[in-house]
């Protein structure tokens, strides 16, 4: 199934609401699980960096667990980063540990070689030109630094696409159901992932997994 763009930005408040309000309990956690499972215990100490960040309920669920862990949060959508400032206003703890970024990639307020962990969860199929999203990894990373981007996955057909909407989200709003659906024409399959990180020269560091019925991943450490 040929791929369709969709806009780069959630950018209007009806859309970061119903984002915020959807459950992604099970795919947020699938993060958390594979996050957990690849890097191990050496990112107890990490400075992060979460890409995409929405309204932050991977970054929460991450110094939950974590509670060394500092963290720039980026994303070009201010009523994402509104949504975000709310879900972090009661926790003092982890909001402290949290910077808030509004900024598109490439960004300037990213710092340099100064990352033990980078995270993307549901960014990559947002980006028309996706080698900005990677070259912004190898820009951010500290030698040694550990990668996870997830992502969701391009069904091979039409009818494919209409029965996970049928399965994830059919009692959702219609806002939600329609940029889930526009997200899976969106979407890149995992050879088109591996093309990209050959491009960028990630391939021998980085690998493309299939996670779930509708999601990919990459994982991997960069060169120390």
């Amino acid at each position: 199934m040929q791929r369709r763009p969709e806009p780069e930005l959630m950018d209007t408040v009806e859309q970061a609401h119903a984002y915020a309000e959807a459950d992604f309990h099970e795919s947020n956690e699938l993060f958390m699980r594979l996050l957990a499972e690849q890097a191990g215990a050496g990112i107890a100490n990490a400075r992060a960096l979460d890409l995409g960040c929405g309204p932050a309920d991977i970054v929460i669920r991450l110094l939950r667990r974590h509670p060394r862990i500092h963290c720039d949060a980026l994303d070009g959508s201010q009523p994402m980063l509104d949504r975000a400032r709310q879900a972090l206003e009661p926790l003092p703890g982890i909001a402290s540990r949290v910077r808030l970024l509004c900024d598109k990639l490439p960004s300037a307020q990213v710092a340099t070689s100064d990352y033990d962990l980078i995270l993307s969860n549901s960014l990559l199929h947002h980006l028309h030109e996706p080698q900005v999203l990677w070259r912004s990894i190898l820009g951010a990373a500290r030698p040694g630094a550990f990668v996870l981007v997830m992502d969701l996955m391009r069904p091979r057909s039409d009818g494919m696409a209409e029965a996970l909407v049928a399965t994830y989200v059919l009692g959702a709003p219609a806002v939600l159901r329609d940029d889930f659906r526009n997200s899976l024409y969106a979407a890149f399959e995992p050879s088109e992932v591996t093309a990209q990180l050959n491009e960028a020269g990630l391939a021998d560091q980085l690998s493309v997994n299939v996670v779930s019925d509708r999601h990919l991943a990459v994982w991997g450490r960069l060169a120390g």
